[in-house]
């Protein structure tokens, strides 16, 4: 799925999104990312719902977002409630989604000046 939307004074948008690969300005991510207006995390080290742990979502703190978007891989998946309540303890909204629709709905908001971070679960291990 190919995006397109005006740079929003030097953001990170997503460009595009295929399984497996996320493209923002200038990079591609194939490994699980953290994607925020002015900032990236590549190498993020959960790539699957059941390894994502609340730690995992620090890396967001430090910076609140108003919310955060879950992308879960080509499925919507949730997981387990006690991941989010690091979140929820600092009053930061979530959604969980599948990448594509995480994808569209970061670059939406962040167009509307939202403050938004983008967590994408990508695993590209073949076994």
């Amino acid at each position: 799925m190919k995006m397109t939307l005006d740079d929003t004074a030097g953001a990170q948008l997503v460009r595009g999104y295929t399984p497996g690969c996320v493209s923002v300005g200038s990079g591609e991510y194939r490994g699980s990312v953290i994607i925020r207006a002015g900032r990236i995390i590549a190498d993020w080290p959960p790539v699957a719902v059941d390894q994502l742990r609340a730690n995992d979502l620090k890396p967001l703190l430090d910076d609140p977002p108003e919310v955060v978007l879950l992308g879960t891989g080509e499925r919507q998946v949730f997981p387990e409630p006690s991941v989010f309540a690091i979140l929820m303890d600092f009053g930061i909204g979530f959604e969980v989604m599948d990448n594509a629709a995480a994808c569209r709905t970061y670059n939406i908001l962040l167009a509307e000046q939202r403050r938004v971070a983008l967590a994408l679960l990508i695993d590209n291990d073949p076994a």
